[in-house]
């Protein structure tokens, strides 16, 4: 290795560790300072857009658990429930935002690898690809991913075969995956961003994860499906968003004593995400895979309230959400 090389190796260091250092202080303002995320506050407005907010249960108005973190022009996914490239198609279109366009859908943080949060993988693979993207999906997510991407590719094999080899004008790149296997801790950076994975207990699940997003416009924490977990709260402290699945307690008291045990051990209440949240200091909550088992919106929301004053947003397929430095979000639309 050159001197040269040397020294752009160190510098590289450099940077990482002092990304690392300050998103373990929470300091916003220190990776700015330090050039780490490119661009200032609002520069490249951040948003949270919900692409699927439901649950296995084949609620029509809800397809399967997606959203996006979106810096500037850059979409960040995080899970790829049923329906994830039509839904991100649709909200490129209501909301103008050209990252959500299928052939730039090319980057995904998988919490983990129940089938609801999976099923539109090989759509996120294969669609896009066919609509025009050329660099391969990158895929994140716990031990296994590899191996669900490796099937899923097998699985297609043929109709991989055909369009590259066939009639039909395609490039030879795009169908491919790069998978990362994800840690506890700093999992992917750029220029917009930096990703952090946490985790969480889901049951008998060996690996689940959370996300925390540092942006320029603040932090963007996903819980990701987990059973209550404290620790959250100093994950999330101070984080502008907090999108966090809950259930509804009333509706939990009239389920069967088998499924209370396992939604016990799985996900979270409503009354706990607003303990979760207040302790966190977060700014707003957004409600996703939301279980109601009879009960209303409305009640999970005031479960919510009864612990935490900030905003309570009850997620739809759709919602957009603009980030605001140490304000509660807004929908996009909204005078800052």
């Amino acid at each position: 290795m050159t001197d040269a090389a040397r020294g752009r190796a160190a510098g590289r260091l450099s940077a990482s560790d002092a990304l690392e250092r300050a998103i373990r202080k929470g300091a916003i303002a220190a990776i700015l300072a330090a050039g780490l995320l490119a661009g200032s506050p609002s520069a490249a407005a951040t948003h949270v857009v919900l692409l699927g907010t439901g649950t296995p249960n084949a609620e029509p108005e809800r397809s399967g658990p997606a959203l996006a973190v979106v810096v500037g022009d850059r979409a960040y996914l995080v899970d790829a429930g049923p329906g994830i490239v039509r839904r991100a198609a649709a909200a490129a279109e209501r909301h103008d935002i050209t990252g959500l366009e299928a052939a730039n859908l090319g980057r995904v943080f998988l919490t983990h690898l129940h089938s609801d949060h999976t099923t539109g993988l090989a759509d996120l693979i294969l669609a896009p690809w066919v609509l025009g993207r050329t660099a391969p999906l990158e895929v994140f997510g716990p031990s296994g991913t590899d191996r669900m991407t490796r099937h899923l590719l097998a699985a297609y094999r043929d109709d991989i075969r055909v369009r590259l080899d066939g009639l039909e004008p395609a490039n030879r790149t795009g169908w491919k995956v790069v998978t990362t296997t994800v840690r506890p801790g700093l999992a992917f950076r750029d220029d917009r961003v930096a990703v952090e994975a946490f985790r969480v207990p889901h049951g008998e699940l060996r690996e689940s994860y959370g996300y925390r997003f540092t942006t320029p416009d603040g932090r963007v924490v996903c819980s990701g499906d987990t059973a209550p977990f404290d620790g959250l709260a100093e994950l999330a402290r101070g984080a502008e968003v907090l999108i966090h699945e809950a259930y509804a307690s009333a509706g939990f008291a009239r389920r069967d004593p088998a499924w209370q045990r396992y939604h016990a051990a799985y996900h979270t209440s409503g009354t706990k995400v607003g303990e979760i949240a207040a302790a966190a200091g977060v700014r707003t909550v957004v409600l996703v895979h939301q279980l109601l088992w009879g009960a209303s919106e409305q009640e999970l929301v005031a479960e919510v309230r009864s612990g935490f004053a900030g905003e309570v947003i009850y997620g739809r397929d759709l919602d957009a959400l603009e980030v605001r430095p140490g304000r509660a979000a807004v929908p996009p639309s909204a005078d800052r």
